[in-house]
This record gives C-alpha cells, structure tokens and sequence, in this order.
C-alpha cells in the first residue's frame, strides 16, 4: 500500500504508511487484550469482564484491591518497561545501522547493572537507591562509549564494535562485585540481575511514566532525522539533517529509557534486539519503525510475564529468563540470517 500525506489545515503534513498504521492497531488491541488476562490471573482468578468493569469503577471492593493495588501496578510497569526497552533498541540499531546494535548488547544494559550492584554489593543501599544506582550506571557507561567511539563523528561500525568491549569489560565488573558481595547482597543482587516484575507496584510505575511522557514525544520528534540517519551520514548531511545534535540527542534519549527500565525491572535481556526487528518484519517499511517497536515491546514483555507466571503451573519463573530463552533463539536465528544474507 502507498505512503499517504495527510495535510493539516495548520500546514503540519503527516506521511502514514496504511500497513504500518494497521499494524500498530493491531498490536495495540493484542497488547490490550494480554494486559487485560493477565490483570485476571493468579491465585484468585478474574474474568476479562470482570477485569474490565473494575478498571471502570464497577468492581466489587476484593476485586478493587486485587486489581488496582496488586495487579494492575506490575502490567503498568510490564508495558513501560517493554516500550522503553524497544524504542532504545531502535534508536540504537538505525544509528548503527546495525541489527545487533541493541543497547542490551553494546554495554548499557551491562553499565546500569554494574550501577545496580554497586549500590547492593558496596553501600548496602535499599530499593530505591538500586534504582538510582542503574540510571547512574547507564548514563556513565552511554557517555563512555560516545567518547570512544567519537573520530570525527559515531561511526555505527565503530560504536558496535567499542559497545561490545564495554560490555564485556562490565561483565566482568559484574562478576568480580559479586564475588566481594556477602551471603546476603550477592542473593539479592542475583535475583536482581535476573530481570522479574514481581512485587512492582506504583512507586515503580510514576518515575517510568513521568520520564517516558518526556522522552517517548522527544524520541518522535526526532523521527524523520533518525530516518534520514539510516541511509548514512553523508546522504542525511546532504538531505539537511542535523546528523551529529540528531545523533548526541537520540543516543542520550535512548540510554536514559534502557537505564530507567532496568531500575524499575532489572536486566531483562533480548527485547530491544528483537521487538524493533520484529516490529519492522510485521509492517515491512523501512526506517526505525518507532510506533511499531514500542508497541511490539509491550505486547512482548506482557507474554513473556504470563507465560512465566502461569505456563509452569506452581514454579513461577522471573519474565528475565523467559525472555533470555526465546531471545537466544531469535538471536541465532538472525545470526544465521544475517550471515546468509552476506551482512556479517
């Protein structure tokens, strides 16, 4: 289907791929629905229409407590967190130009973990202070490997290639932090890194709202700069783009969403590598695919959250290793499509 223009009577133009718009509607209403049966799932069951009279105020007063006070927080943070994670990858992987250059594998997840531990492992600090710990982590780690990757610009080669040594370098700070840690702060700091919306409620859920009211519309702003980006520097300085303030905003845009979505979830692996790659073989238009990828995001985390809570009957599993299971299969498989395609 056609790219359509659609004039303003302001004289704003919007292009709007149909396929991509349907798309996104599509994914939006299976996000909705998934929210909704997970919202009624659990020890004390709750039908979709059940779910849906409480979210309006009809419920009765247990089935107000259960959704509004317990369940309905964690989908809240399920679907931030997906969306932040997504958009990040993204903005990474059209900056790079690169399907691999997923922020989770060039070192920023790696660097809001190394935040994170450093706060359990050497200040003993509480929840809040963890949280802060990963976003500190993250900004640092995003401004280190924009310095190193810098000759004359941020080649997407070159910031791939200095992003994966950064996070191997933190891998290994992970490891030697857990290896200082007590008894205790190494089991807490465990169970952090595996990535889990367990016990997340609205203090998680009004930091990640608030910061993705601000970054979300920044990230869409810079929309058709970071499209022109993808065709390389030389034809985005030739379209009129402002390649370098495009480059420094987004990257800093896109550090900040992965930093705050590990501080309120923790690690939680492969879903910025695969929702934009996903979103974008759904609608099958080229550029970054952002309304796609955060979407698929979403609906991504909210299936790997039920089926890890109601597909191994009374074992419930943390999301981060259903997504690290399903992730390392889709990671292999574009490995393997990558390198037939003569791409790597």
């Amino acid at each position: 289907m056609p790219v359509k223009a659609i004039r303003t009577p302001g004289g704003l133009s919007v292009r709007v791929d149909p396929r991509a718009a349907v798309a996104v509607l599509l994914l939006a209403a299976a996000t909705a629905a998934t929210a909704v049966v997970l919202i009624g799932s659990g020890d004390f069951p709750i039908s979709p229409g059940d779910v849906i009279a409480t979210l309006l105020g009809n419920g009765t007063a247990a089935q107000e407590f259960i959704v509004q006070d317990l369940r309905l927080p964690r989908v809240l943070v399920g679907l931030l967190v997906g969306a932040s994670l997504a958009l990040s990858g993204a903005i990474f992987q059209s900056i790079s130009r690169n399907p691999l250059g997923s922020p989770d594998v060039i070192g920023f997840g790696q660097g809001a973990t190394v935040g994170a531990l450093s706060v359990i492992v050497l200040f003993h600090g509480g929840a809040a202070a963890v949280s802060a710990g990963a976003v500190v982590g993250g900004l640092v780690t995003g401004l280190g490997v924009y310095v190193l990757a810098w000759k004359r610009g941020v080649h997407g080669y070159r910031l791939v290639l200095v992003g994966i040594g950064i996070a191997a370098m933190l891998t290994a700070v992970n490891h030697y932090l857990l290896t200082k840690a007590s008894l205790i702060d190494a089991t807490r700091a465990t169970l952090w890194m595996t990535g889990s919306l367990d016990g997340r409620d609205w203090a998680q859920v009004w930091p990640l709202l608030a910061t993705c009211a601000v970054l979300v519309p920044l990230v869409f702003v810079y929309g058709r700069p970071l499209r022109m980006l993808e065709m390389g520097d030389d034809a985005a300085y030739a379209l009129g783009a402002p390649v370098e303030r495009t480059r420094l905003v987004l990257m800093s845009v896109g550090v900040l969403l992965i930093s705050v979505a590990t501080a309120a979830a923790g690690p939680i692996a492969f879903v910025a590598l695969s929702a934009p790659q996903l979103a974008r073989r759904v609608t099958r238009a080229p550029g970054p695919n952002l309304a796609a990828s955060t979407v698929m995001g979403a609906a991504l985390l909210l299936v790997a959250d039920w089926t890890a809570t109601n597909a191994f009957g009374e074992r419930q599993l943390p999301v981060g290793v259903v997504t690290g299971v399903l992730g390392g299969c889709y990671l292999l498989w574009l490995l393997v499509t990558e390198r037939k395609a003569g791409r790597i």
